[in-house]
C-alpha cells in the first residue's frame, strides 16, 4: 500500500487547519511532539481502529505525520521540521493552546471535549 505524503511544498495552510481542527487529532499531534514517533495502536486508547484509521489519514493527507510501515503496523511522527518550515511558530502556537486546555494522552472518545 503507497500512502500519500505531500512533498514539503505540497503542505497547504487550509488542510493543515482543518486537520488540527478535531481535538483528537489534536491530542495526537501533542503525543507525537512530546514522545516522539509511536505505532499506531498506542498513541491513544478507547477509540475504535476504524476512527482511529480516518484520523491518521486526515493528518497524513494534510501534511502533518509522516506514517511508515514497521512490522504488522504503521509508526507515525510529527513533520515538525516540514511544518515549521512552511508556518514558522504555528506548531508551536497549537501545542500551547492544546497543553493550556489540558488535552492529554489519556484521551478517549468519552472525555473528548464537546462542541458546542
Amino acid at each position: 500500500m503507497i500512502m500519500n505524503h505531500p512533498d514539503r511544498d505540497q503542505i497547504h495552510l487550509e488542510n493543515v487547519l482543518t486537520a488540527l481542527g478535531n481535538p483528537l487529532r489534536l491530542t495526537v499531534v501533542r503525543v507525537l511532539a512530546d514522545d516522539g514517533e509511536h505505532p499506531c495502536s498506542a498513541v491513544l486508547d478507547g477509540i475504535p481502529k476504524s476512527t482511529l484509521t480516518h484520523h491518521w489519514r486526515v493528518l497524513r493527507n494534510s501534511g502533518v505525520i509522516w506514517q511508515r510501515p514497521y512490522g504488522r503496523e504503521y509508526l507515525l511522527s510529527l513533520r515538525r521540521e516540514d511544518l515549521d518550515a512552511r508556518f514558522p511558530g504555528l506548531l508551536d502556537s497549537l501545542l500551547g493552546a492544546v497543553r493550556h486546555d489540558g488535552l492529554t494522552r489519556d484521551t478517549t472518545a468519552k472525555n473528548l471535549p464537546q462542541r458546542g
